[in-house]
């Protein structure tokens, strides 16, 4: 949604900036762009060297940023991708299309779910191109690269020119943190070292909302709110992104609102806080959330993308009429739509809107779960399983969850607070996880990851552990191993959903690091959980043997709820 842009009118053009002072540096355009990740608190890039690259690498080198190398360029985009839901902005620096076209996975993940992340890719030098040479690492044309980026991008550019390099960073750094979406800037390495031709200052632009658009929007939102009987909010993954989690919070103390998540913004508020119902996603969800939601003439939607996951594979009941929905691209009350409203300014605006709905009355059923204890010779299932997880959790935890029933599974599980919950749970990327727990300690190195993770996500990207034993990490890894992929089993059954089995717990002697375990009994589980937690030193790897058909109990409300809908 765009909103109007502050600015000073003239008639006429501005006048040319100063020229150097004696004795100053000019600025270079690798200098300037590594200045600016700087300026917005970035810390660390992740990526992997090429000869087009090498030279901004060397600059990188001698930075104050961190340079983290990965074992592929996909699981680079999405360990940046996790830096940026901790942090707020992650980036990955790689060679030109052999190292660019391997991000276009994990880059398309991090548009799909609204994580700014800076793609910085190599290229052949403007000088080298003449008469269309045919130089390694070309496909196509040398705009190849870029135009595959133009449709997974916010915003992109090409830094071969130093009159308008500098300006194109600011433009792609602001349009990232504007729209929480990746950007991508090509900087040729002829260019590297190119100087400005005029000093350069970081261009500001504040963008505002139309006030008799808020005021009216804000109006109607209050009426609605307070002319109803049973209201309820559900918070999705932008008020992660804007950094509106304490806000949804105030709201729904303010005015006794109760307040439950989307699958994508689980942990946006603290699972424990009393006006807390759950994660809302349908026929997946538990019953009292689906129910309660479902049942409220005013859904209160902020930030939440109501994706077909979301929404349980479009399981979900929502009238659009008894709806309030903002996100920072739009903003409709019922039927009603809005533009060039902000949407921080939207949630600051309702807090002082002096919303008085009726007092709610929570479900009287919410579930009680009886405390786990283990039965040493009982088989691990998913249920026993996520009940235990559910157990060990901890404030010095993130929980990253790769793709599949441990996703699912997930859900159930009680996070604290902010940022405590990672998963791909829009675009649902296969071999997210192992990669991005190395980004989400690298973002908050207080954070232990605990990552869930199937057999064959696992398969795809695991090598990336020897990242976390170059860097002494401590991430507990538990491999959901049921022999294949399992969520495929419920579509269509056939041999191609199986894998070969690996002796998981096995990796560690290959990678010279680490701790593995082989699990098939409760009693075994307890004893690698317990080893795991105690060990700070490497990572902890826990192989757990399940059933083929063995499914979470959200995967089970699914089948169910669709069975009788079929």
């Amino acid at each position: 949604m765009a909103a109007k842009k502050s600015k000073t009118s003239s008639n006429s053009p501005p006048p040319p900036p100063p020229p150097f002072s004696p004795g100053q540096p000019p600025q270079t355009i690798g200098g300037y762009l590594i200045q600016r990740l700087q300026d917005h608190g970035l810390k660390h890039v992740f990526g992997i060297p090429g000869d087009f690259v090498l030279q901004f690498y060397g600059m990188l080198q001698d930075s104050p940023i961190e340079v983290i190398g990965a074992t592929r360029e996909d699981c680079a985009g999405y360990a940046a991708d996790a830096y940026a839901r901790v942090r707020g902005l992650g980036a990955c620096c790689v060679t030109y299309c052999v190292g660019g076209l391997s991000l276009v996975n994990s880059i398309a993940g991090a548009y799909a779910e609204k994580s700014p992340v800076v793609v910085i890719s190599g290229a052949p030098g403007m000088d080298e191109r003449r008469n269309n040479p045919l130089l390694h690492h070309k496909v196509r044309d040398f705009n190849t690269q870029r135009e595959v980026f133009e449709k997974i991008t916010v915003a992109n550019a090409s830094l071969d020119d130093p009159l308008t390099a500098f300006r194109e960073i600011d433009r792609c750094l602001a349009a990232a943190l504007r729209y929480k979406r990746p950007v991508y800037m090509e900087i040729p390495r002829d260019r590297v070292q190119a100087k400005a031709v005029y000093p350069h200052q970081p261009a500001t632009e504040e963008l505002v909302s139309d006030p008799a658009v808020l005021k009216e929007a804000l109006a109607e939102a209050k009426e609605m709110i307070n002319s109803s009987r049973r209201p309820v909010i559900i918070a999705g993954v932008e008020m992660h992104r804007f950094g509106l989690g304490s806000e949804v919070v105030k709201l729904a103390e303010q005015a006794g609102i109760p307040m439950c998540s989307t699958l994508l913004g689980k942990s946006v508020v603290s699972e424990k806080h009393p006006l807390y119902l759950g994660v809302y996603e349908g026929a997946m969800g538990r019953e009292h959330v689906r129910k309660y939601v479902e049942e409220s003439d005013c859904v209160i939607l902020l930030g939440a993308f109501m994706t077909d996951i979301n929404l349980g594979i479009f399981t979900a009941n929502l009238d659009p009429g008894k709806c309030l929905y903002i996100t920072s691209e739009q903003l409709r009350i019922r039927h009603h739509h809005y533009h060039d409203v902000l949407l921080e300014d939207f949630m600051q605006g309702l807090l002082k809107s002096q919303l008085k709905p009726p007092v709610a009355k929570l479900p009287k059923t919410k579930e009680v779960v009886a405390p786990y204890k283990a039965k040493p010779n009982a088989p691990v299932t998913n249920r026993r399983l996520f009940a235990r997880i559910n157990e060990l959790l901890d404030e010095n935890m993130v929980v990253v969850a790769d793709v599949g029933d441990c996703l699912f599974g997930a859900s159930d599980l009680t996070i604290y607070r902010h940022t405590e919950f990672i998963s791909p749970a829009y675009y649902t990327s296969m071999g997210f996880a192992i990669p991005a727990s190395i980004g989400a300690q690298f973002g908050n190195l207080k954070l232990r990851p605990l990552v869930l993770v199937g057999d064959g996500a696992f398969q795809m990207t695991c090598l990336e552990l020897s990242t976390a034993v170059r860097y002494g990490f401590c991430p507990i890894i538990l491999v959901l191993n049921n022999k294949g992929y399992t969520t495929e089993r419920f579509l269509q059954e056939g041999p191609f959903n199986d894998i070969l089995n690996w002796n998981y717990h096995r990796l560690p002697e290959f990678l010279g690091g680490g701790r593995g375990f082989e699990v098939q009994t409760e009693g075994e589980l307890e004893e690698a959980l317990t080893a795991a937690l105690a060990n700070h030193d490497s990572f902890s790897l826990i192989n757990i043997h399940m059933g083929k058909l063995d499914i979470s109990p959200a995967l089970e409300r699914l089948a169910e709820r669709l069975s009788k809908k079929i």
